[in-house]
């Protein structure tokens, strides 16, 4: 058996590797010169099924909770479990107590310990939750480490193309292609985001750290050498083109408010893009004539690809392989 899939962003190259690994032959086409750009390329990296919790379905914690071994597997040494840390400016507190109650997995934490995760925050916020169990990493050096990963294993690319390989008969087709499918897909939405990296700041960040507000929360992850990717609002859109200056300002505000050193960096790259979203807001994997397709990972990606690369592979498979079995010291936190 020999499978093409369509699109190297997060959703393919992890079909790819999931299908590899259970022994099937497969060609990846993308019309992009490299892997992992797009939607994908300006993803936070956050596993963290738990804070996704609070504003999506019970599914996404459940299909994530094992996303983190599965990247670990794939991508050896890339991911980082230091947790999560989400704050609250003190006249916005009541957003902690609101995000707790639709989630789990968290511990309440006060000045002291905040000041313990993150050094760089003592004496800036009184409480916060922590979900120690979340983890994260850096998408495009994840992307990069699975497509060697990938050739290694035989996988073979056809970049830069959208030209069919005409020397193989595939036995099926999976369409990842993000948001090049919308056209195609009933009952998808464009969402488009936009993302700031941060750069030359004077503070450690070890974790991802979420700012709760009630108009404009923020999420800011780190990544090497003193630089951030922040990113926010996740709006309804058909515009996927420059960054709006109100984004910009919102971002750069909220950051601000996390902590005024972050007023000195020097803003490197500024990435917008356009995901497909489902109106659940949750991934399917569809059935189509030719084969299949990874379609609505919305802000989703590489908390959701492992748990959609494994549900093609057991629709290719059937129970003739074992499906991934995740780390138990990953597990489901208990209810606070």
């Amino acid at each position: 058996m020999t499978v093409l899939i369509k699109g190297a962003g997060v959703a393919g190259l992890a079909a790819a590797f999931e299908l590899s690994r259970r022994g099937i032959a497969v060609e990846v086409l993308d019309a992009a010169e490299t892997v992992g750009t797009g939607a994908s390329s300006y993803a936070g990296g956050m596993i963290a099924p738990y804070c996704e919790r609070e504003a999506a379905d019970e599914a996404v914690l459940t299909l994530g909770l094992s996303a983190a071994d599965w990247w670990e597997e794939a991508a050896p040494g890339e991911v980082s479990r230091r947790g999560t840390l989400v704050i609250a400016a003190g006249r916005d507190s009541g957003e902690l107590a609101r995000f707790a109650a639709r989630t789990r997995g968290y511990e309440w934490v006060g000045g002291n310990t905040i000041g313990e995760l993150e050094p760089d925050l003592a004496g800036r916020f009184d409480r916060a939750l922590f979900f120690p169990e979340e983890a994260h990493l850096d998408p495009r050096k994840a992307m990069d480490g699975l497509y060697a990963a990938l050739v290694e294993r035989g996988v073979r690319f056809h970049l830069g193309s959208t030209d069919l390989p005409s020397d193989t008969p595939f036995s099926a087709v999976v369409e990842c292609t993000g948001a090049a499918a919308i056209a195609n897909t009933p009952g998808i939405s464009r969402l488009g985001v936009a993302d700031l990296f941060l750069d030359g700041c004077e503070i450690s960040l070890s974790r991802p750290v979420r700012l709760l507000h009630p108009r404009h929360p923020l999420y800011i992850v780190p990544r090497d050498n003193h630089r951030f990717m922040v990113g926010a609002t996740m709006i309804e859109t058909d515009d996927d083109g420059p960054i709006t200056a109100r984004s910009v300002m919102e971002f750069l505000n909220a950051a601000y408010a996390v902590h005024p050193a972050f007023g000195e960096a020097r803003v490197v790259e500024m990435g917008v893009g356009v995901r497909p979203a489902f109106a659940d807001n949750l991934p399917r994997v569809l059935d189509r004539d030719d084969g299949f397709a990874i379609a609505g990972m919305y802000r989703h990606g590489f908390l959701l690809a492992p748990a959609m690369a494994r549900q093609l592979a057991e629709k290719l498979c059937g129970a003739e392989h074992p499906p991934f079995s995740p780390n138990p010291s990953f597990r489901q936190g208990a209810t606070q």
